[in-house]
């Protein structure tokens, strides 16, 4: 509970420090601390935005494929995932075990809703990279869209990919994932099927 207090605290002072430098360098009237806690307190509320993420939420088996040129046969794998509500449902913890090209794969990400951007956010991680995936987006009806970014390896700069993840029904969704060719167009680079394990 006091850890709880002390992080509610450090965001007011943030807040108010934020909120001066946006009124620009004349000393500005602090905002009432009761009206800041209170809008602080919205906007760490979870909501309707967040449970619509709740169908996600499970064990799901995993088909995958992958296309590493567009002009070729995909590479298939499979794995498992285990999502789960953390941090009060704010978030989604996502981990997955499974395979990629014959050898083991790991990832873990977090998928969640901010209430001050209006914004669906991610983050993934895994064993193929040091580097983490950061996204944002929006969903409408059973459809979430989102425009990730990573490092890229073979050009050493950040890569830009787009996703859209379709809910069909609660045990099954799916992930469709684009990023840049050698020609420079998008093409699908991943398909991730899942389905509720039984």
């Amino acid at each position: 509970m006091k850890s709880r207090w002390l992080g509610i605290g450090l965001s007011i002072l943030l807040a108010a420090a934020a909120g001066a430098q946006e009124k620009g360098k004349a000393a500005a009237a602090p905002m009432d601390p009761n009206a800041m806690m209170e809008m602080m307190q919205k906007a760490a509320t979870p909501g309707d935005a967040h449970k619509k993420l709740e169908p996600m939420v499970g064990t799901f088996d995993a088909k995958v494929k992958s296309w590493m040129d567009p002009s070729k046969p995909p590479v298939e794998s499979t794995g498992v995932a285990e999502n789960s509500w953390v941090l009060g449902n704010r978030f989604i913890q996502m981990k997955y075990e499974g395979t990629f090209m014959g050898q083991p794969f790991s990832g873990m990400g977090f998928q969640g809703y901010d209430n001050v951007s209006k914004k669906y956010v991610g983050t993934w991680m895994d064993t193929m990279s040091t580097g983490m995936m950061n996204s944002t987006g929006t969903m409408t009806g059973n459809v979430m869209k989102e425009t990730s970014t990573m490092s890229d390896p073979t050009t050493g700069k950040p890569a830009r990919a787009t996703s859209k993840v379709t809910v069909a029904d609660h045990d099954h969704y799916s992930m469709e994932m684009w990023a840049a060719g050698p020609d420079g167009k998008d093409y699908k680079v991943m398909q991730i099927d899942y389905t509720r394990k039984k």
